[in-house]
């Protein structure tokens, strides 16, 4: 049960930075710059990762900060390929290689595991008696 509440928690991500790229694609003055939109997405997806890994650690489960954030990218990627690419991307003209060799993505990756595990740290630090 554990794991499963840790890929809806990256679901949950994926939607939120979808969700984001797809409204910032509609601002006036931001539709036509991808560097515009990937930066603020990057800053969006600190607080979704740790909406996501509140919602996981409600329910008092001891897996590390790290492996959730790494299980929530892996869930995200995983709905890039079967959802992202082929119904977004390769519409508009690009392709699976294009779209993960892009570092925005990684970086994003990286981000949404990296702000986990400090995420979860810090907690595990506040419980700690002095």
């Amino acid at each position: 049960m554990r794991f499963f509440r840790a890929f809806f928690s990256g679901i949950l991500v994926w939607i939120a930075v979808s969700l984001s790229f797809y409204v910032l694609e509609k601002v006036y003055f931001l539709e036509e710059s991808f560097l515009w939109q990937s930066i603020l997405t990057t800053i969006f997806i600190v607080f979704f990762a740790i909406g996501a890994a509140k919602f996981y650690y409600l329910k008092k489960y001891k897996m590390s900060g790290l492996q959730l954030g790494i299980i929530m990218s892996a869930t995200a990627l995983i709905l890039d390929v079967f959802i992202t690419v082929p119904y977004v991307e390769i519409p508009n003209g690009r392709s699976y290689e294009s779209f993960f060799t892009s570092p925005v993505l990684w970086i994003l990756a990286f981000t949404n595991a990296f702000t986990v595990y400090i995420w979860k740290k810090k907690q595990d630090i506040k419980k700690t008696p002095v």
